[in-house]
């Protein structure tokens, strides 16, 4: 399809009184709105579909955390020293025990095997989160009350 004809189109649309047309073909797909009370404003939306669609709309999202990957990575190297302890399922973090009590950790604070660090719910149960390292906190790598993913990092500790 040409200009032409999708200017003959929008044309036949707006005289037709139709206030919404989308036409999909094989390599594209055109959407036409037209207001109805006499006004002569057109939107017309054309889109290129790729010939192959489900491979090249995957490749942005494929490449997206590679990037982040990247950068992350010679932030990573500063912190080779430390233990990253990781979120051992997909829930909300939290900090403290309960919205009265005091922190499990804080930066500097000294940990041993087995002691909590942290809290995630996960379908309204809460699973207390327990070092598997003696050491030091050094970075708390999550903000209280935000949901976390498996495997995500939730702090760094200085096993020294």
């Amino acid at each position: 399809m040409d200009i032409r004809e999708i200017q003959n189109l929008i044309k036949f649309v707006a005289k037709s009184g139709a206030t919404e047309v989308k036409l999909e073909m094989d390599d594209f797909k055109i959407t036409i709105k037209t207001t109805t009370e006499g006004t002569e404003s057109t939107t017309t939306y054309v889109q290129q579909m790729p010939m192959q669609a489900a491979p090249q709309m995957a490749a942005p999202q494929v490449a997206a955390p590679v990037a982040v990957d990247a950068i992350a990575a010679p932030a990573s190297d500063d912190h080779s020293k430390y233990i990253t302890v990781k979120s051992p399922i997909i829930g909300t973090f939290y900090r403290k025990p309960a919205p009265d009590k005091p922190m499990f950790v804080e930066v500097g604070s000294t940990i041993g095997k087995g002691d909590v660090l942290c809290v995630i719910e996960a379908m309204k149960l809460f699973n207390e989160i327990e070092s598997e390292v003696s050491g030091k906190i050094v970075k708390i790598l999550v903000d209280d009350s935000s949901p976390v993913e498996f495997d995500q990092p939730l702090f760094l500790v200085d096993p020294s």
